[in-house]
């Protein structure tokens, strides 16, 4: 697993350690019972405050997708679906949240985002 931060983005490093563990669970590369690198080490190899990274970690187990083994590492969380769920949501969302903006900048109406959204949906996967 690799993670990538950057300063330029917009959104807090460990918010984007965070997403980046996410998204490797929600995909696979992570599994059940698989340990993180320990804070002292990601912290070293990003070159960033272990204080993020024990905010990211700790973000992490409160979602439930993590443990915390005292003394032993942090430990991948059986994949809940609706964890699955709630993230297929959130990414709905803010795709829809742009989607939206950049509709009311067009002076484009609720319906046509509605009829486009049936168009893709029936085109792209049935």
């Amino acid at each position: 697993m690799k993670i990538i931060v950057s300063n330029r983005s917009g959104a807090p490093i460990y918010e984007q350690i965070k997403e980046q563990i996410k998204a490797a669970i929600f995909s696979g590369d992570l599994r059940e019972d698989d340990i993180l690198p320990s804070v002292r080490r990601l912290a070293r190899d990003l070159k960033i405050s272990v204080i993020t990274t024990i905010r990211a970690y700790g973000d992490l187990e409160r979602e439930g997708f993590v443990v915390n083994v005292q003394g032993k590492g942090c430990y991948v969380l059986p994949r809940s679906e609706e964890l699955a769920r709630e993230n297929a949501l959130h990414r709905i969302e803010s795709g829809l949240g742009v989607a939206i903006a950049a509709a009311k900048t067009g002076g484009i109406t609720k319906e046509e985002i509605i009829d486009r959204i049936d168009l893709l949906w029936e085109a792209d996967y049935e």
